[in-house]
């Protein structure tokens, strides 16, 4: 039970919810950029919300699946399409033998996530599925997906789950709000200056800006005084201020230490918001304090198990 891509999109790769338990060894977590789509998708079909889908970012594939199967996107809306007929984001799909699925004109977003009922017949590496293309390993073949490759699917014939999406559910790139930030261990190094200029202003997201750290652009951001630094663990969404003055977020595919000051550190319930963002779109950041944050990751964890529990496989 197989698929077959006929056209390869950009920059389309397998992802999960990371790779845990390995960062003292130097190993990147990797995962899925928009965790909340990666869920939504799987839950959609009936999966775990551990089953690989593929991340694809901005320009889908082109894919013919060569038997029948259960399919869903969340995310982006890249203008999906099956059999030449619209197949819109959050909705379970069943795919006859044949049949084509394939992407167009992007209408919001940067990531969409396609989940296949049963989920991908790929190989573990450290035991996690996402693809680590800096490394080789991880996902199909650890790389992108290419044309003629052939990628099976333990697919599933059932039918899907009647999933009940809370109201509020909507694609995180029509949200404007600011990014909401904890201060990070130095802040306090910042001249009061950066400090009001990183909360007051917005920074652009740079063209060089890929899964491993977003780039910014904008009011330069500059300690009190130099400060010798030793590289100490980074996570998804820690922002490090480099002697340029110019933050960057790092992402999903970040290394797992740094070394330059950290000014702030992005929520976990906002990370999926900020990775619908594309190079170009500017951002805002808001300053919340760790109650707030540890709060409203509670709020969301609890949110999501409840709509897995519900749906997921019994």
């Amino acid at each position: 039970m197989t698929l077959r891509v006929l056209k390869p999109g950009l920059a389309c790769t397998f992802q999960d919810l990371g790779r845990s338990g390995y960062q003292h060894l130097g190993v990147p977590v990797n995962g899925a950029m928009d965790a909340d789509a990666h869920r939504l998708a799987n839950a959609l079909v009936g999966n775990t919300p551990d089953r690989a889908t593929l991340e694809i970012t901005l320009q889908g594939p082109e894919l013919v699946f060569q038997v029948g199967a259960v399919i869903a996107i969340a995310g982006a809306d890249l203008g999906a399409t099956l059999d030449g007929e619209p197949l819109r984001p959050l909705r379970a799909a069943r795919v006859r033998p044949g049949a084509v699925l394939a992407f167009g004109k992007r209408i919001n977003g940067a990531r969409a996530y396609l989940a296949v009922r049963g989920g991908y017949v790929l190989n573990d590496t450290l035991g996690s599925a996402s693809t680590y293309s800096r490394g080789a390993y991880g996902g199909f073949a650890g790389r992108p997906i290419r044309r003629d490759d052939v990628i099976g699917i333990a697919s599933g014939f059932a039918n899907p789950p009647r999933v009940m999406l809370p109201r509020d559910t909507a694609p995180h790139a029509a949200d404007d709000a600011p990014i909401r930030v904890v201060a990070g261990r130095e802040w306090a190094l910042f001249d009061t200056a950066s400090q009001a200029h990183f909360l007051s202003t917005p920074y652009r997201i740079e063209n060089e800006s890929e899964r491993m750290g977003y780039r910014l652009s904008g009011e330069k951001i500059m300690l009190q005084a130099p400060a010798d630094m030793l590289s100490e663990a980074v996570g998804f969404g820690t922002i490090q201020v480099p002697p340029s003055g110019q933050p960057i977020i790092l992402m999903a595919d970040r290394q797992t230490t740094g070394g330059y000051p950290k000014i702030a550190h992005v929520i976990s319930v906002d990370l999926p918001r900020l990775a619908q963002k594309l190079p170009g779109e500017d951002i805002h950041f808001a300053l919340v304090d760790l109650d707030q944050a540890q709060a409203l990751s509670l709020a969301h964890s609890a949110r999501f198990a409840q709509l897995e529990d519900a749906h997921g496989p019994h």
